[in-house]
């Protein structure tokens, strides 16, 4: 099982939803069966975390290390079962990237927590807490569903 979260640039939402769902799956002993990665629509290919996801994901105990922002691209579509957007714009513009969606793998995020919403954006927000709560329940839901 393979996933993939994507934002706009892969700097803020995306990695930490990545941190996120790899400490759950760790904790849940499963790494040996789900992978999980992430990247950006229109990610600044090399790009750092933004420092405000690494401060809420130290705050949170969550393990993760330094990582280059990646580009979402269309021959990615194959390689993955879930891919989630954070925001409706991000899956508009992935199903621009595959050519639609004829698989199904693509998602909103919130929906795993039964919300047709977006996961605000900190880099504009500059609230990394509402962000990390909205990403630590879809997270937890998505793992139900996929045990």
């Amino acid at each position: 099982m393979k996933i993939n979260f994507v934002c706009f640039g892969n700097i803020c939402r995306s990695p930490m939803a990545e941190f996120v769902m790899k400490n759950l799956v760790e904790q849940a002993g499963l790494s040996e069966k789900i992978s999980v990665e992430s990247s950006g629509c229109h990610a600044s290919v090399g790009t750092q975390m933004h420092y405000g996801t690494a401060n809420e994901l130290f705050k949170n105990h969550i393990p993760f290390t330094q990582r280059g922002a990646k580009q979402f691209t269309h021959a990615d579509y194959k390689n993955f079962d879930y891919i989630i957007g954070m925001d409706r714009g991000n899956v508009a513009d992935l199903k621009k990237i595959c050519g639609g969606d004829p698989d199904k793998k693509i998602f909103l995020m919130m929906s795993f927590a039964g919300e047709n919403r977006d996961v605000d954006d900190p880099y504009y927000t500059d609230d990394y807490a509402a962000t990390y709560k909205d990403i630590s329940l879809a997270c937890k839901k998505l793992l139900e569903v996929i045990k």
